[in-house]
């Protein structure tokens, strides 16, 4: 959704912000070759997928920031191997040992297949993980099995993002400013980029007049529920309900928000400038759009939590549940630096200060870019890039889905359909080009 402007005082006092964000957004935004390198890497991890004898008729779906389009040249891939799944019968995801397994039969193809480097098996994580760094394109990934509630928050966070385009540039820039305050790595016990994304949408909810709605007022339930016991296509389902519901917001007779991108990233630290003592008493709730009482619901305050960030889409979880209490109070001061520098005029006049502040210099100097390099296979083979596009455009995310996801015919039954909400015939399922041609 595009907005406009009234021109107001802000516009002067912000303008080297304003020049400063845009030099950033073009830095960390990514371009044509960005979005084809994560296509050849998709599609090379495809091609050694269809290789596994276990694994056919399975599909392979990217999830995560790329297909919400909120990434950064720099961004991994998120994969999930989606098993065959029999229509009319209720989804269900495999056990947590079944998909050990098969991600152990995925690592022994990766290592024949070669072109890759820095893999790691990660079994007791709460969702098993593999881990790799594609040779060729530098682009890491994290694979999963069967990550529907995965693949449809992303697909939310996308859809979301459409109600106003500030959201997505607002995602890129505090994620670039968090790494560069090095409170982005959850190994470390600081945020994750999916609390930070909450963070950014819960700012966006509490903006007078607000950008976005409540989260419940988009899916309206718990996501993992919806996506159980459905005996028709349930991202389908929630597909037509979300979509519905943000066409209604956004075609609402409401006050627009005409706030600057800049005025937007100040008022950011200022909202979570007290985060330190907000954090012991209640919770940041997208679904609710508000601070929600620890003792709201049962068992947040027993885990004490250094910082309560809720799972819309997993409630009650805590989608911070990484922080550390030490990490919390380094967080805590990147948000009150930030805000003391905003707050100088001195600062916001000093395009290097505010650089500084704001992006990490390998990024602003360009040291940061990284290229494709000969890489070798682990039998001392030159590796190759077997699924090299040509030179046209990459496409857009949306031409992307179209593109490379094989179109159904699958919608809900009739009298499971909610009225007032159009439900769209084609269903997307990315399949990969040598897999047998099935529909789940």
């Amino acid at each position: 959704m595009n907005y406009s402007r009234i021109p107001s005082s802000s516009d002067a006092e912000y303008g080297e912000l304003a020049s400063v964000i845009r030099h950033i957004l073009s830095l960390i935004k990514p371009n044509e070759e960005d979005q084809r390198r994560r296509h050849q890497v998709i599609n090379a991890f495809a091609a050694v997928i269809s290789s596994v004898q276990s694994l056919r008729g399975a599909t392979v779906n990217p999830f995560g920031s790329f297909v919400s389009n909120l990434y950064t040249r720099w961004g991994d891939l998120d994969i999930s191997i989606d098993l065959p799944h029999l229509p009319h019968v209720p989804l269900v995801s495999a056990s947590k040992k079944r998909k050990q397994d098969i991600l152990r039969a995925i690592m022994r193809a990766l290592r024949r297949n070669g072109g890759i480097h820095k893999l790691r098996f990660v079994p007791s994580a709460r969702v098993p993980l593999l881990i790799f760094e594609n040779s060729y394109h530098n682009i890491s990934c994290d694979i999963s099995v069967d990550n529907h509630v995965g693949r449809m928050k992303s697909k939310i966070l996308l859809w979301i993002s459409n109600i106003d385009e500030r959201f997505r540039d607002m995602i890129l820039l505090i994620k670039e400013w968090a790494k560069t305050h090095n409170i982005n790595d959850p190994k470390s016990g600081s945020f994750n980029s999916y609390s930070l994304c909450l963070l950014v949408i819960f700012h966006f909810q509490m903006c007078t007049p607000a950008i976005l709605p409540p989260l419940k007022d988009i899916f309206g339930e718990n996501l993992v529920h919806a996506l159980t016991g459905m005996d028709y296509n349930p991202e389908l389902y929630l597909e037509g309900v979300c979509t519905g519901n943000i066409s209604r917001f956004i075609s609402q007779n409401r006050r627009i928000n005409q706030n600057s991108l800049s005025e937007l990233f100040v008022s950011f630290f200022e909202r979570f400038s007290r985060l330190d003592s907000l954090s012991l008493d209640y919770a940041i709730s997208t679904y609710t759009g508000r601070w929600e009482p620890l003792t709201t619901k049962a068992g947040w305050l027993e885990k004490n939590y250094a910082i309560l960030v809720e799972d819309p889409f997993e409630q009650p979880d805590n989608a911070a549940r990484a922080v550390s209490q030490t990490q919390l109070a380094m967080i805590f001061e990147a948000i009150s630096e930030t805000r003391r520098k905003l707050s100088n005029p001195a600062v916001l006049r000093n395009r290097n200060s505010l650089l500084r502040s704001m992006v990490r210099n390998n990024i602003n100097s360009g040291v940061g870019v990284s290229t494709p390099h000969r890489v070798y296979n682990i039998n001392g083979s030159p590796a190759i890039d077997r699924f090299t596009h040509t030179a046209a455009a990459a496409p857009t995310i949306e031409e992307h889905f179209q593109r490379t996801f094989r179109l159904g015919n699958h919608r809900p039954p009739v009298h499971q359909q909610r009225p007032g909400l159009h439900y769209e015939q084609g269903h997307q399922t990315w399949v990969p080009r040598s897999s047998s041609d099935r529909s789940f």
